[in-house]
C-alpha cells in the first residue's frame, strides 16, 4: 500500500525552503529536489506550492532571486538566502523545534495514558 504524502502545515514550506536555501544559492527544481531527498522521498513539493512560495519569500526580502546558470548550463533563477530571510530562518527552526517538541510530548503523553488507563 502506498503510503500518504503528508500535509505541510501552513508555514512550513517557507522554513523548508529557507532551511534548503542556508548552505547556498538553488533553482526551483533544485529546491524541490533537496527537499525530496532529504526527507527521504517523504516530502514531495510540486510547482503549484513551490513557485508561489519563493514569490512570497522574495517580495518579502528573505530571499533575492537572480539569473544564472545551472550545473547542466542552462539559465534558470537562482534563489539565495538574505539576512533577513537567515534571520527570519533561526526564528522559525526555533518556533518549529518547541511546536514539534509539543506535539511529541502529547503523543508520548497519550500513549502512556492509553497503556495505564487514564487519561
Amino acid at each position: 500500500m502506498k503510503k500518504k504524502q503528508p500535509d505541510l502545515l501552513q508555514g512550513t514550506l517557507d522554513l523548508l525552503i529557507l532551511q534548503v536555501l542556508r548552505n547556498g544559492g538553488r533553482h526551483g527544481y533544485d529546491i524541490a529536489k533537496r527537499i525530496l531527498v532529504v526527507s527521504e522521498e517523504v516530502l514531495k513539493i510540486g510547482q503549484g506550492s513551490l513557485y508561489p512560495a519563493l514569490h512570497r519569500l522574495e517580495a518579502g526580502g528573505y530571499v533575492r532571486a537572480s539569473w544564472g546558470r545551472t550545473e547542466t548550463g542552462r539559465e534558470a533563477k537562482i534563489y539565495a538566502l538574505t539576512a533577513a530571510g537567515r534571520k527570519r530562518m533561526e526564528a522559525e527552526v526555533e518556533s518549529w523545534e518547541r511546536f514539534a517538541g509539543a506535539v511529541n510530548h502529547v503523543i508520548r503523553h497519550s500513549r502512556n495514558a492509553g497503556a495505564t488507563g487514564k487519561g
